[in-house]
């Protein structure tokens, strides 16, 4: 099936790419608007996007929300881990604000929510999530974002996410689950 990523993200596009196995992910084309990302939860910041790319294109789309969680704030940043650090904030920002904020060794949690929409037809939303822990200090060079600081709980060597192999990462990470459960119900 060809499906339309509701992100402009590159990361994201070429891990969904290669989590979804035999359906073809295309990208986002440039003249489609999504929503704002203002939803109290992942889903509902998921869904928005996958509706508004699957009317835009006419075609069936994903939309995805995940971010990071951190026990010691609360849940934040939660929905605005993008935004953590400021509406235009690098993910360098981002990760130095959480860093500056959080306690070594304290839990976190990735989440993500993955969207499906089809134009006037099927609606669902799948979510996973992958637990861990606060690093002493950033570490690794592959990944994205809060990859560096994230020990995963599931990796028994200790590694951060940025530490992984990409075929690693994808087994643990809350984006891998996820997308493991969208293949699933897509396949149904």
């Amino acid at each position: 099936m060809k499906i339309v990523l509701a992100s402009r993200n590159a990361h994201k596009a070429a891990e969904l790419e290669a989590l979804l196995g035999d359906h073809d992910v295309i990208t986002l084309p440039d003249d489609v608007v999504l929503p704002p990302e203002d939803a109290d939860t992942f889903a509902g910041n998921a869904l928005g996007k996958a509706r508004a790319a699957a009317d835009a294109t006419g075609l069936p789309a994903v939309g995805d929300d995940s971010g990071i969680i951190a026990a010691e704030l609360d849940g934040a940043p939660g929905v605005r881990s993008a935004r953590f650090a400021g509406e235009h904030a690098t993910d360098q920002e981002n990760l130095e604000l959480l860093i500056e904020r959080v306690s070594i060794g304290s839990p976190l949690a990735y989440h993500c929510a993955l969207a499906f929409a089809e134009p006037g037809g099927e609606e669902f939303v799948v979510e996973a999530r992958c637990t861990g822990t606060m690093a002493a200090a950033a570490r690794g060079s592959g990944g994205f974002g809060y990859d560096p600081i994230f020990v995963a709980d599931d990796d028994d060597a200790g590694r951060t996410m940025a530490e992984l192999s990409v075929e690693e990462k994808q087994a643990i990470s809350h984006r891998g689950r996820a997308a493991a459960l969208l293949r699933e119900r897509l396949e149904q």
